[in-house]
Formats: C-alpha cells, structure tokens, sequence
C-alpha cells in the first residue's frame, strides 16, 4: 500500500509497513544463532537480528527474505525468498539484518538501496542509539 503525505506543503510518498505487525529483536550469540529455528513463520513477523552480517537458513522449514541494513539504516542488500539449508555471503556494511517471511520484504515497502520504511526505521534508529550509548 502506498501512503501519500501532505507535510508543510511537501507531498512525500512512501510505502505503507502494514505487512510487518509483529517484530523481534535477538541481540545474544545464542539468540542470533538459533534465529527462527523451530519457530512457525507468521505472515506479518519480521525478525531483527543485531549485530549481524551473514545468516544461514539451516533447520528452517521454508524461504525467507533476508535484509541487509548499515549503520544509516539503509538497505544494502536483500536475499528473496533464501531457501533453507543455506549460508548467505557475508556482507561487510552490514550491522543488521532483518529477516521476513517469504515475500514479505516487498510486502513491507523494503527496497535496496532505500532508507526503511516507518517505524522500522525508527526502531532500528534507537537499537543503534542504545547500543552507541552502551559503549
């Protein structure tokens, strides 16, 4: 779905989150690890993971997509529909990942090489803050 806004005579467009209702954040080794391992994907769950630059798709029963973000919460990369049993590139940039059911990257208005969409972006703007303020 596509919001149009009307700020201060300003019209931006940007694509609705209205796919992504639930979110998780794992930030432990273990937690990071074990990911989405032995958990049923719901339509509308997203998983972040932090720090991270690789994921495997190992002991996960279907495709998911996978979300590479840097530091600017810019998308740098994204893996469709990543199939289980395998081992992403490491990619060097990245400092997050968030994983969607298969699909629900574009479902949620994630593009590469764009900013995230409201209110990913925001959360993933405190989970940095926090984790820059813990240093």
């Amino acid at each position: 779905m596509l919001n149009v806004l009307h700020i201060g005579g300003i019209t931006a467009m940007e694509y609705s989150v209205e796919a992504i209702k639930e979110v998780e954040i794992v930030r432990g080794f273990w937690a990071r690890l074990k990911g989405w391992i032995g958990k049923t994907v719901l339509p509308g769950s997203a998983l972040i993971i932090y720090p991270c630059s690789t994921v495997h798709t190992c002991f996960l029963r279907e495709p998911i997509d996978v979300v590479f973000i840097n530091q600017e919460g810019r998308v740098i990369v994204i893996i469709d529909g990543m199939m289980p049993w395998r081992v992403s590139v490491k990619v060097r940039e990245a400092v997050a990942v968030i994983q969607t059911p298969n699909g629900g990257a574009f479902r949620a208005g994630i593009r590469e090489g764009e900013r995230l969409p409201t209110p990913l972006k925001e959360l993933l703007e405190v989970l940095f803050e926090g984790e820059k303020a813990g240093r």
